[in-house]
């Protein structure tokens, strides 16, 4: 961006206002108003309260990833305890092997729910700069609302599992199985919550989670027992939430008093092994045989769900991705966007008299033929919801025009029929009874003349993230115009449009991390290469008289194409139609 000249009145008035002092009744004014204004207007325990209440209210009115969860928590056990159902106790490879996959279960069922802790960072982001509550709050709802979920399912899930496959029948070993199951759906939801608080985006946060998930299950003491694992990489075993998980649950299995015996099914596993029953099928698996592991286990765990927690408020109150990420490929046409700065000559002292001060573009070859769109009677009839043998009248004998550089505004209260109109001459009603003459350059617009020539841009935008913006405005370009348009003149609608819509600057960005604004003059470059939508933080009144006082005249009179608005008041829904190529079929 160009800066002031030190020799130029603009920037000596900037250095004064700049490094001049404070006026007084600035500062009394900041004392005696702002500074008592506290950070938060409640205290800790309140707002917790709050945000945890709206937090459960949110996931309760989910119904439709609770059933889908309820559904699968239900199929999941069924199919676990039918295959395997009331097997060997004996058969320490199974009983391990269902263990297992039940802590597998429970700990990576939490991943699905990485893009429901990305959509409501965002809304934290945004309350938080408002300080409506603190990032302790927020980590401490999320905590509070993941208990009931993971309560339910390691109750209906474990008690499916456990008595259909017929572990130790004792209420003891049974309320310790599914404390363990609980622990580790707590913990292993932490972990997930903190990676989507740490990643910059859900590209990021996928791949990291799937990653995790694969050192999670190699190093859990069931694929790669512990002695197997090489010493460089031990570490992954002792502090992975699910080998504590395997080793707690086989541990409270084999440690039971029924396999503290030498004989087990007609086996002396004292003389042939000297040990236990019990004690050899844990050392089968290099699981430890005291029964402390089994608290150790259940610690560890509840330390683990405290300690991603901590990590996760530590990134959320430190390390936010509020800025979108943006990533800038490098391309030849870099300077293109600075050609025309010469031509722009900047004051040097502050305007007095009436000069005003134009840009001047130079002309640019048409690619397209500009076209006058007419309607004339138009009538749009459809039956009546509640009658289907009466009909109503949605459009009655409309009549107007647009011609080419001009932007026409359909402004009107809700229910007028501004976005049915549009929808009429754009093509896009296939119901109801359609009456009235479309023209484009006095020719009837049919189907295939509409189809071929308009774009129709709407709110919605949406495009490949990973494609820059010149690539997207490329890939339209070919893929609308025809093969007898040389493939130059089609480079050249690209950059004709990268200037109507000033993203020269940004044109080799990747589109992941635009912001709205960028997004909407992307969609219209794509669909119709018409001039940027509503910027921010400017209103419609302010836009419509940019546009009605013409600041912008002379780019608008250089435009072959039609502009359509709708206008709601203070809503405004941008409905655009381009029309190139246009072919007399």
């Amino acid at each position: 961006m160009p800066m002031c000249s030190p020799a130029s009145a603009i920037y000596d008035r900037m250095m004064k206002d700049l490094h001049g002092p404070v006026h007084p009744s600035l500062i009394e004014d900041k004392t005696k108003h702002i500074d008592p204004i506290p950070e938060f207007h409640q205290n800790f325990w309140d707002s917790t309260m709050g945000v945890v209440q709206r937090q459960i209210t949110l996931t309760m009115r989910d119904t439709a990833f609770l059933v889908g969860r309820s559904v699968m928590v239900i199929m999941m056990g069924l199919l676990y305890s039918s295959v395997f159902y009331q097997f060997d106790e004996a058969n320490a490879q199974l009983v391990m092997g269902i263990i297992f996959n039940a802590v597998m279960f429970v700990s990576l069922g939490q991943q699905a729910q990485i893009p429901m802790f990305m959509a409501a960072r965002e809304v934290f982001y945004k309350q938080r700069r408002a300080n409506f509550f603190r990032t302790a709050s927020f980590v401490l709802s999320n905590s509070v609302s993941q208990i009931p979920l993971g309560l339910a399912e390691s109750l209906v899930f474990g008690s499916i599992v456990y008595w259909m496959c017929g572990y130790v029948s004792t209420v003891k070993a049974f309320l310790l199985f599914e404390v363990i199951l609980f622990l580790t759906n707590l913990a292993m939801a932490a972990w997930f919550f903190f990676l989507s608080c740490v990643s910059p985006d859900l590209n990021v946060a996928n791949p990291v989670s799937m990653m995790s998930i694969l050192f999670f299950v190699l190093f859990a003491g069931f694929v790669i027992t512990k002695d197997q694992i090489p010493d460089y990489l031990i570490w992954i075993y002792w502090i992975n939430p699910m080998a504590w998980g395997v080793r707690a649950l086989a541990v409270n299995q084999y440690t039971d008093s029924s396999f503290d015996t030498c004989v087990y099914n007609d086996v002396d596993y004292c003389a042939n092994y000297n040990m236990t029953m019990g004690e050899y099928s844990l050392t089968t698996f290099e699981v430890p045989t005291e029964k402390f592991w089994l608290w150790y286990g259940m610690v560890f765990m509840a330390a683990s769900y405290v300690f991603f927690m901590f990590l996760s408020f530590i990134s959320l109150e430190y390390h936010r991705h509020e800025a979108p990420e943006n990533v800038t490929l490098d391309s030849n046409n870099k300077g293109e966007a600075s050609d025309d700065y010469g031509l722009i000559r900047t004051p040097r002292s502050s305007p007095t008299g009436g000069e005003t001060l134009l840009s001047v573009a130079p002309d640019r070859e048409k690619h397209f033929v500009p076209v006058t769109v007419a309607f004339k009677d138009l009538w749009y009839t459809v039956p009546d919801p509640s009658n289907p043998k009466d009909t109503i009248d949605l459009l009655k004998g409309i009549s107007g025009y647009a011609l080419p550089g001009t932007i026409t505004a359909l402004m009107g209260s809700s229910g007028a029929g501004k976005t049915t109109l549009m929808d009429v001459i754009a093509g896009r009603k296939t119901g109801g009874k359609i009456a009235g003459q479309i023209l484009l350059n006095g020719h009837p617009a049919t189907d295939l003349a509409i189809r071929r020539s308009t774009g129709y841009c709407e709110q919605m935008d949406i495009h490949s993230e990973s494609a820059t913006i010149r690539e997207a405005l490329t890939f339209s370009a070919f893929l609308r115009q025809g093969v007898d348009v040389p493939d130059s003149n089609k480079y050249d609608s690209v950059n004709e449009c990268l200037d109507l819509l000033d993203l020269h600057p940004i044109a080799d960005q990747i589109i992941r991390g635009s912001s709205v604004e960028q997004m909407k003059r992307l969609t219209i470059g794509v669909m119709t290469g018409l001039p940027p939508s509503l910027p921010e933080n400017m209103t419609v009144q302010d836009y419509l008289e940019d546009i009605f006082l013409m600041k912008h005249s002379e780019i608008w009179k250089n435009f072959g194409f039609v502009l359509g608005f709708i206008v709601l008041y203070r809503l405004l829904g941008l409905l655009t139609l381009r029309f190139v190529n246009h072919q007399k079929k």
